[in-house]
């Protein structure tokens, strides 16, 4: 009976956070708390390898100036700053119409609105920062199948026959998240009937850091600048969205039905003059779009974050730094609370950033949702004033500025934590 009881504790880890989700907002999250002395264990469910492999993940992120920040608190900002692509100014266009927006970084006095980085990149750097910390357990590949939540601990139970009992579960599973769905909590959503086809090019002349966002009718095709590759190529990420409802004739009029060679003919006709002859050089990858929102962040001893917490069009690029306002906000409440020896799954923290992040994130769904509605109206007199509209804003400079500091994502920073880092 001891030696059960023995083998039967082996199999429970004690922790203060467990993150269930390593990907990059999960591993982000860890990598703050680990910095600072919080024990984290961090589950995935899969191999660190697997994310580390060139054709796992083909996506490049638009990290904004407040996400670097975000990243620079998490110990990789540095190291990520050194393949990244800085957006210094931003075209936005609408269906025919030449440029009717320009952000121009000059204005902003800032090194960039943005920089472009590849998903790889970014999980490979935030790995190895975690691998070093002594706090920071990552468990993989592993995946939870169930938790209870008990009066001063949550007890989460591994695929692997694992048990961890945590003082906070923290949800960072994605969309389809499994913590999300097994605390019951209900989600708003709708889909787009659009999917976001992507890929990387190159292209003859140079891009000069320039990132374009087309509004079309069926969907932005939005040009994010790369860093040049090993060959000097010139390289640009593309997110060309299409109508897409899922149906057999979508699937054989849609881009991904093309040839390599009929797709960069379509791209040819729609770029920009001034990138020369363009041509696809990665594989193509589909991903559909839609809205989704969860009604709630909190459970008791548990949290929501990123897309586990809400999933919106990529449409203003603002998907993962809306996430990483939330590892913003709830890092803080927790390194706070640490210090003061605090519980970590106490009720009124968890409040605490539920209140904090739920504004900011509906707005942005707000926002993104209703620009789909709006570029998606073709309707003649309705085009003119929309693009008028932008003519506006591209005069009056106030509501430049606003629009300018929003694509920044400056708000949600980690301004304590990134002092004391430096420090």
């Amino acid at each position: 009976m001891q030696n059960s009881d023995a083998a039967q504790k082996k199999n429970i880890l004690k922790t203060q956070v467990a993150i269930i989700g390593g990907g990059q907002s999960g591993l982000t999250l860890a990598a703050i708390l680990g910095r600072h002395g919080i024990n984290v264990i961090c589950v995935d469910r899969d191999p660190p390898a697997l994310h580390q492999s060139e054709n796992f993940d083909l996506r490049t992120t638009a990290i904004s100036y407040g996400s670097s920040q975000v990243l620079k608190a998490a110990g990789v900002w540095d190291i990520l700053l050194g393949d990244a692509c800085a957006i210094k100014d931003i075209d936005i266009l609408d269906s025919d119409s030449p440029v009717l927006l320009k952000f121009l970084i000059d204005d902003v006095q800032k090194d960039a609105f943005g920089w472009i980085i590849n998903n790889r990149d970014m999980r490979i750097a935030l790995q190895e920062e975690i691998s070093k910390q002594d706090s920071v357990n990552h468990i993989a590949p592993d995946q939870a199948t169930a938790f209870t939540a008990h009066d001063d601990y949550i007890e989460i139970t591994l695929a692997s026959g694992l048990t961890i009992q945590a003082d906070l579960l923290v949800g960072a599973d994605g969309r389809a998240s499994f913590v999300r769905k097994h605390a019951n909590i209900p989600t708003r959503k709708w889909p787009y009937n659009q999917r976001a086809v992507i890929c990387t090019l190159a292209h003859e002349h140079p891009h000069n850091n320039v990132a374009i966002e087309h509004f079309k009718a069926e969907g932005p095709f939005a040009v994010l600048p790369m860093s040049d590759d090993q060959d000097g190529t010139y390289r640009s990420s593309l997110v060309w969205t299409e109508e897409y409802d899922g149906s057999r004739y979508a699937d054989e009029h849609s881009l991904m039905a093309l040839s390599d060679d009929e797709f960069n003919a379509e791209l040819n006709k729609r770029f920009p003059k001034f990138y020369g002859h363009v041509r696809m050089i990665s594989q193509r990858r589909a991903f559909p779009l839609g809205l989704e929102h969860a009604v709630d962040y909190i459970a008791p001893r548990l949290c929501l974050i990123a897309d586990a917490a809400h999933g919106i069009h990529p449409i203003a690029g603002q998907g993962l730094n809306l996430g990483m306002r939330d590892i913003a906000a709830l890092a803080e409440i927790l390194v706070d609370a640490h210090d003061r020896g605090q519980d970590l799954g106490a009720e009124d923290l968890l409040e605490s950033y539920q209140r904090k992040r739920r504004f900011d994130n509906m707005a942005m769904a707000a926002v993104t949702d209703a620009l789909v509605k709006i570029f998606a109206v073709s309707f003649p007199p309705f085009r003119a004033a929309r693009q008028l509209g932008l003519k506006a804003v591209d005069r009056i400079n106030p509501v430049k500025r606003f629009f300018m500091k929003q694509a920044m994502g400056t708000s949600g920073l980690l301004p304590n934590l990134i002092k004391e880092d430096k420090e």
